[in-house]
C-alpha cells in the first residue's frame, strides 16, 4: 500500500500541493486527472523524492518517512521502492536499448552482467522491442523510447510505477503502442500512478481516478463515478471541456 498525508510543497511563495492526502492500494491502477499547474507531475516527484516535501509523511509498503525529517539513507531506501517513466524518456543518448535497462540492474541492484542482460532482453522483448537491442535512442521513435523507459522502470521490479504523462511528447499515431504496453502490465497486477490527459485509457484500464486542482484533490473515485456522475462542479467543467462528448449538468 501507498499513503501519502499531508503532503505539502511549495516553490518560493507558490503552493503547488495544499496538504494532500491520497492512498493507493497493491495492485491499483490510479490516474492523475487535472489541469496543467494543477499539482499532478510534483504529486509524482515527491513521492520519490524528486521534488523534497515541506511536510507531510509518505508510506510506500513497509517503509515510511516524515518528510521534514530525512537523511540521505531514507531518501536513497524510499527511491528503491518506485521507478519513474518520464514525459521525455530521459533516456542515456550514448547506451543502447540493451544499456539503457540493464544500466540500473547492474549499477543500482548490484545484479551480475549476465543476468541483467537476460533479464533486459527479455523486458524489451515484452514491450516489443526485441529486434531493437542495439538500437540508440536516435535510432528510435519517440513510442519505441518511451518503450524502452517503461521497461528500465520494469527491470527495477518496484513496488510502484509512477508515470508522468507517458504519451504527452508523443506524435497521436505513436500514442496508441505505449498505451497498450500500459494497458498489458495493468493486467499484470502491478501497482501504478499514471498522470495523463488521455481520457479514454483512464475509464478503460484505472480502478480508480483521482482529479486535482489548485494543488487539492477536488475529487476521487471510480472510473464510473468520476466519468459519469461527478459530484463537484470544478470536475464537470474540466471533463465539459476535456471530454464534450459527455454531457454535464453544471
Amino acid at each position: 500500500m501507498i499513503k501519502l498525508s499531508n503532503i505539502s510543497k511549495s516553490f518560493g511563495q507558490n503552493q503547488v500541493l495544499k496538504s494532500v492526502d491520497m492512498t493507493v492500494n497493491k495492485g491499483e491502477v490510479v490516474v492523475i486527472l487535472g489541469p496543467s499547474g494543477s499539482g499532478k507531475t510534483t504529486l509524482l516527484r515527491c513521492l520519490n523524492y524528486l521534488e523534497k516535501p515541506n511536510s507531510g509523511e509518505i508510506v510506500i509498503g513497509d517503509y515510511r518517512v516524515d518528510c521534514k525529517h530525512t537523511t540521505k539513507k531514507e531518501i536513497h531506501a524510499l527511491r528503491q521502492k518506485s521507478a519513474m517513466v518520464f514525459q521525455q524518456y530521459n533516456l542515456f543518448k550514448h547506451k543502447t536499448a540493451l544499456d539503457n535497462v540493464m544500466e540500473g540492474l547492474v549499477i543500482v541492484k548490484k545484479m551480475p552482467k549476465e543476468e541483467a542482460k537476460a533479464r533486459s532482453v527479455a523486458l524489451l522483448e515484452k514491450v516489443g522491442l526485441g529486434e531493437k537491442l542495439d538500437s540508440y535512442p536516435s535510432q528510435l521513435s519517440g513510442g519505441q523510447q518511451q518503450r524502452v523507459g517503461i521497461a528500465r522502470a520494469l527491470a527495477l521490479e518496484p513496488e510502484v510505477i509512477l508515470f508522468d504523462e507517458p504519451t504527452s511528447a508523443l506524435d497521436p499515431e505513436l500514442v496508441g503502442e505505449v498505451l497498450t504496453v500500459i494497458r498489458n502490465i495493468a493486467k499484470e497486477g502491478i501497482t501504478m500512478i499514471v498522470v495523463t490527459h488521455e481520457m479514454g485509457f483512464a475509464r478503460d484500464v484505472a480502478n480508480h481516478v483521482v482529479f486535482m486542482d489548485g494543488g487539492m484533490i477536488v475529487e476521487e473515485g471510480t472510473p464510473e463515478q468520476i466519468f459519469h456522475h461527478p459530484k463537484e462542479d470544478r470536475t464537470k467543467q474540466f471533463l465539459k471541456r476535456i471530454t464534450p462528448e459527455l454531457n454535464y449538468v453544471i
